[in-house]
């Protein structure tokens, strides 16, 4: 299909009802127990979301869907993971050196179910939002550059619908986040990176240290605390919005977005391409 436009508006169609219905079975099964309904939410994120991508990829692109290859998936897959932890890993340790966290006392290990759920669902539809739909159906008419803000921008503001959501969290997601996710993205051209480092960075804040994961409550296996001011600990959005977490993830962000160009994934906006639109075009479905 020729307009960018036109496919980003029928990807949305099929993966947005996916991304909400994350959002609400929560709500409607809270009556079963935390560890059910996330754990449902994940399973909706997985399944409805998955699906919905593949039927947009095969009914409209007409191409195999490459960003869900198996081959190698799993070694993208724990790489992200083993990211995401040692990069939340280190935004706590800087914190503690700095008195901004402090472990009080640690809990059970049943208590890391819930938090994974909770990490595993947005890890898995939001990378197919704003990375699969968003990020690389914008980049094949925009632009590498151009997509890379303007998703990164989205996936800020998406932020500030979350309970206790701050200013200062958004524009720290944008940053730590909406770029460093898509340099993940760029360097294999697939999802499972950035899923990986999506799940293993929400997971290890919350799960491990008990640290508000977007504004959001968790109960971590080190029942641990935030303070300082709200630039060095992030407030009550968590380490997320502090500037630590921002300095560690752009860090990050600069070497995939490094070893993507290395690679040749980056691709120009369509109006300076000239006679080899066609084959860039198709460097963003591998």
């Amino acid at each position: 299909m020729k307009y960018a436009i036109v496919r980003l508006l029928l990807a949305l169609v099929f993966v947005v009802p996916a991304f909400i219905a994350e959002l609400c079975v929560p709500r409607f099964v809270r009556s079963l127990g935390p560890m059910a309904s996330a754990s449902l939410s994940a399973l909706a994120a997985c399944v409805l979301g998955g699906a919905a991508y593949a039927a947009y990829v095969r009914l409209i692109e007409r191409r195999p869907l490459v960003e869900f290859g198996r081959r190698g998936a799993l070694r993208e897959l724990a790489a992200g993971l083993l990211i995401g932890a040692a990069l939340f890993g280190t935004t706590i340790a800087v914190l503690a050196a700095l008195g901004a966290y402090r472990i009080q006392g640690t809990r059970d290990l049943s208590v890391l179910i819930v938090p994974l759920a909770m990490a595993i669902g947005p890890g898995v539809i939001e990378e197919i939002m704003f990375r699969g739909v968003i990020f690389r159906i914008t980049e094949s008419s925009l632009g590498t550059l151009l997509a890379l803000m303007i998703s990164a921008l989205l996936f800020g503001l998406v932020h500030l619908v979350n309970p206790r959501a701050t200013l200062l969290g958004a524009v720290s997601i944008i940053f730590e986040a909406g770029v460093m996710l898509a340099g993940a993205y760029l360097v294999t051209r697939r999802l499972w990176l950035p899923i990986g480092i999506h799940v293993g960075w929400n997971f290890t804040q919350g799960g491990v240290f008990s640290v508000p994961v977007s504004g959001l409550s968790s109960r971590g296996l080190f029942d641990g605390t935030l303070s300082g001011p709200e630039w060095l600990s992030g407030g009550i959005f968590g380490a997320e919005a502090s500037v630590v977490a921002v300095f560690v993830s752009v860090a990050l962000a600069g070497g995939l977005l490094k070893l993507a160009a290395q690679r040749g994934h980056f691709i120009a906006p369509r109006w300076r391409r000239g006679s080899d639109a066609a084959a860039v075009v198709a460097a963003t479905a591998r």
